[in-house]
């Protein structure tokens, strides 16, 4: 059962269709700065259409992309539960020892778990680790710069 479902999602974060990257929440732990994100890769996905069209691999970028947006989840919901009120943005600040360990392809099913580092009211570090079959596939630190709007 997830947390949150892409109708929940739209409702936190920002982005839309093409760059909203998560379909789903599955765990949320704001107390220990946890969450757990899904991706579903489809062939569908524009990017497929000319990232090596003869051997569709999904964007590394995108693949970060993807986990700074749960990262990004994890930081509003926090503020939110703080009481800080409105819509938020957040904004990458850097990127820290990212590695891609083995390409993600169509019908991959991504699941992200980004872990708190440090969060304050404004920026926030987190580790974000990207997993296919039990597999690491993409880790980094990020880090993020949370605006209100």
């Amino acid at each position: 059962m997830s947390f949150a479902d892409i109708q929940e999602i739209k409702k936190v974060l920002p982005h839309r269709y093409p760059f909203l990257l998560i379909d789903r929440i599955l765990e949320l732990d704001i107390e220990n700065l946890k969450v757990k994100a899904l991706k579903n890769v489809t062939v569908n996905e524009e990017f497929f259409n000319g990232h090596f069209p003869h051997f569709p691999v999904m964007p590394g970028v995108l693949i970060i992309e993807a986990m700074a947006q749960a990262g990004a989840y994890l930081m509003i919901k926090k503020a939110q539960a703080e009481g800080i009120e409105g819509d938020f943005t957040v904004l990458f600040a850097g990127i820290e020892n990212a590695k891609f360990r083995k390409p993600v392809v169509p019908g991959d099913q991504i699941i992200f778990e980004i872990e708190g580092i440090n969060i304050k009211k404004s920026m926030g570090k987190i580790k974000a680790v990207a997993k296919v079959d039990n597999k690491v596939v993409c880790e980094a630190v990020l880090m993020a710069a949370l605006k209100r709007d």
